[in-house]
């Protein structure tokens, strides 16, 4: 895929430094973004890439496609719905992490 920028540069994740989930987090402001629309944030920011792991880079939209729900009321809601989508579709790049989708689903 051509990426908007390098997903190891400064505007991506940080020469390496970012993985996953903190590069999706970085991208909202707790103070001003909320109440956030999920196609919004899409829109805004679905070509950007993720790097996951070592080796994969996926885009933001590609994991949003498993994000629910429409819009988020906080930066604790957006970061649980964001986790857990993530962990479920193979998305989060951390050894065991299957225990926490079982965790979620008690």
């Amino acid at each position: 895929m051509d990426w908007p920028h390098d997903p190891d540069s400064e505007a991506g994740s940080e020469g390496r430094r970012k993985y996953g989930h903190a590069v999706i987090a970085k991208k909202v402001d707790e103070e001003e973004d909320f109440p956030l629309s999920r196609d919004e944030f899409v829109e805004e920011y679905g070509d950007h890439p993720v790097r996951l792991d070592y080796e994969r880079v996926v885009s933001v939209a590609e994991i949003f496609e498993h994000v629910e729900p429409d819009e988020f009321e906080d930066f604790v809601a957006f970061h649980q719905a964001v986790g857990r989508a993530m962990r479920e579709n193979d998305y989060w790049f951390y050894e065991g992490a299957a225990q926490f989708v079982d965790a979620n689903e008690a």
